[in-house]
Formats: structure tokens, C-alpha cells, sequence
């Protein structure tokens, strides 16, 4: 191990998916509750035993919520898993209404952006305020897209603590990793050395980003020292949003489509096959190695839930909970979260 201690860099990751966020956030509510059991402590957090956290979209904004500071206690999460699944019960049904003058203006996202901006920017200030990125408790990433500057934009809380210039309000970190073309306004985002960006979602090139955090793992510092880490040396857990649920589509239903009619199934589709991609990618390099255990994917089933990134009627977001909690519950998935909280607290 590169680690001077001998452990290894473990690293959570969550994909994209909208409110089907709702499914890897309830997962992580079991895993908390693992972890508090297996160590006699109610107060233990997602954030105590990971050293990097990842995410895209609303992967992203639970990463943001998994590493907020306490506001009396700054060197404590201030949310727990089950807070941060709140946030979606409590908002998704007003972060999504087709009851506005503008879901209605943009003929369902056809004309214009499907959703207001100010709905999640509402939230996203209720639950963030004014929190700097630098001020988050660990290193994380969470990516977006530079539509000006046509790259690739990471946001990461390590390099923001060394550079002004990477440094980001938390609330508009979540709101640029999530803007979702098609739903969501472009966001315009300053960071406090007053440098504006125009971006969009991280969904459209890394909508599974475990694959960037690997990367990144490679050169976080330990104690203030630079680190050269291989694929050894790490522990992934990986989460997707029910994205790589089956939905089929017939050829004699596509075969005549035009642009419009793919606009939102190449979302998906694209979504989906990075996710899966990524997944492909990260097996192959741990079982090259013979480490296999130490990369872990729950994909979760969506149940009865839809599969639509924009449901969120109450209906729904009641079967995403529930989608989330059999997830956890059925009997490989909760085998791995047992075997993770092995691994966790091993190299704690």
C-alpha cells in the first residue's frame, strides 16, 4: 500500500439520474444504520468513512449534502442519509411541477427549459446557504460541463482549499452539477476569485463519475503529502439511480424518429450507457488484478417506480422510497452493505 498506514482509500460514488436520486440515497440510509450498529455510535455519518466522494447531478448534490459542515461543529456532517433523502421528499414535488407557467410555455422542454430555476435554487439555498466548497468536511468531485469552453469542469473541495479560483459556493456547485439540458436553465456560476462559467450537467459525458474519482484518488494528498495510489490501494462503492433499467424501445417505434422525438430517449440512452460503460471498465481493471472485492456496483431495480428523471409526483416519489428500501433490503444488496462496513471500518 502507498497509504503510510497500510489502508485503504476508499471512495463513494453516485450517479446521475434526477429524482431517482431517491434510490441510491435510501441505500446509503441503510448503509448508515450499518454503521452505526456495527460500532455502537448513532452519531456515525456516510462522511466518517469514506475519503473521497463523488458524484454527478443528483449524485451531486447528495455528495454536497453527505459533506456539510455542522454549522456548531464544522468538522462534523451536518446531514444525515436519511436528511439528505429529505431532501428530495420534501422538494421533488416543486423542484418538477408541471403545474408552472413555464413547463407550460416550453410545451413540455420542447421550446425552452421543461422546468424554473427557482425552485432548486430555492432549495438548494434552504439546505447549502452560503457554505463555501472549501468548507466541505472531506475531498470530493463533482463534475459538470463548460458549454463556453467546451470541457469537462470538476469541482473538488481539496483543490478549492489550496485555490481561490476554484473555490464555489456550495449551493451553486449542486445547482451547475444538475442542470440537466432540456430541464433545467444553463447555469451561470461564479467562483470567489469572481471568474463566471456557464454550465450544464455532468450527466452529459460522466453520468456514472466513478471512473474520474478513480482517477482523482491517484493524487489526493494524505496529511498534507502527495500520495501515488494505484488500483491496490483502493476501495470503490459505487452507486447507480436505477438508470440501467430496462426500458425497450421497438424498432418499429423508432425507426422513423426525428430529432425531436430522440431528444429525451438519447438523454437516457446516453446516460445509461456511460453509467454502464464505466462499470465495465472498473470490473475489468480490479479483476485484472485479482482485487475484485474491492469494486462494488449496486444498480438498483426500480420496482414500481418510474423511471422518468422528472416524476416526482408524491405517487412516485413514495415508490421511489420504497424501490430504495427493498433495494437495500433484498438479499445480495444487503450481503455487500454488510461487507462494505466490513471494509470501511477495516481501514477506518
Amino acid at each position: 500500500m502507498s497509504d503510510s498506514q497500510g489502508k485503504l482509500f476508499r471512495i463513494l460514488s453516485i450517479d446521475g439520474g434526477g429524482i431517482r436520486g431517491i434510490l441510491p440515497a435510501q441505500i446509503l440510509v441503510a448503509l448508515e444504520k450499518k454503521l452505526q450498529a456495527r460500532t455502537n455510535n448513532s452519531q456515525a455519518r456516510i462522511a466518517d468513512y469514506f475519503d473521497l466522494i463523488a458524484g454527478t447531478s443528483t449524485g451531486g448534490i447528495l455528495t454536497c449534502a453527505y459533506l456539510m459542515p455542522d454549522k456548531n461543529n464544522p468538522a462534523r456532517p451536518r446531514y444525515s442519509a436519511k436528511e439528505a433523502v429529505d431532501f428530495y421528499l420534501e422538494n421533488g414535488g416543486n423542484i418538477f411541477s408541471t403545474a408552472t407557467y413555464q413547463f407550460m410555455l416550453s410545451m413540455g422542454g420542447i421550446t425552452d427549459e421543461r422546468y424554473s430555476e427557482k425552485p432548486i435554487e430555492s432549495a438548494l439555498m434552504k439546505y447549502f446557504g452560503d457554505t463555501q466548497l472549501s468548507e466541505l468536511i472531506r475531498p470530493c468531485l463533482v463534475t459538470s460541463y463548460d458549454v463556453y469552453e467546451s470541457k469537462a469542469h470538476f469541482f473538488r473541495q481539496h483543490a478549492a482549499k489550496d485555490t481561490e479560483g476554484r473555490n464555489y459556493l456550495v449551493r451553486d456547485v449542486a445547482r451547475a452539477t444538475s442542470a440537466a439540458p432540456t430541464y433545467f436553465e444553463a447555469a451561470k456560476i461564479t467562483s470567489t476569485s469572481q471568474i463566471t462559467y456557464p454550465l450544464i450537467d455532468g450527466g452529459v459525458f460522466a453520468n456514472n463519475p466513478t471512473l474520474c474519482a478513480y482517477a482523482e484518488a491517484h493524487s489526493i494528498k494524505t496529511d498534507g503529502v502527495k500520495t501515488h495510489r494505484t488500483a491496490d490501494d483502493l476501495f470503490i462503492f459505487s452507486l447507480g439511480t436505477g438508470s440501467a433499467s430496462k426500458r425497450k424501445l421497438e424498432h418499429k417505434n423508432v425507426k422513423d424518429w426525428g430529432a425531436i422525438e430522440w431528444i429525451k430517449p438519447l438523454i437516457d440512452i446516453m446516460m445509461s450507457g456511460v453509467s454502464q460503460t464505466v462499470h465495465y471498465q472498473l470490473r475489468q481493471i480490479y479483476s485484472a488484478i485479482g482485487k475484485a472485492e474491492q469494486y462494488v456496483r449496486i444498480e438498483p431495480d426500480i420496482y414500481n417506480a418510474s423511471a422518468e428523471m422528472d416524476e416526482a409526483s408524491p405517487k412516485n416519489l413514495n415508490a421511489l422510497r420504497e424501490a430504495g428500501m427493498r433495494n437495500a433490503e433484498a438479499e445480495e444488496n444487503n450481503l455487500k452493505l454488510d461487507n462494505i462496513v466490513t471494509i470501511l471500518l477495516q481501514n477506518a
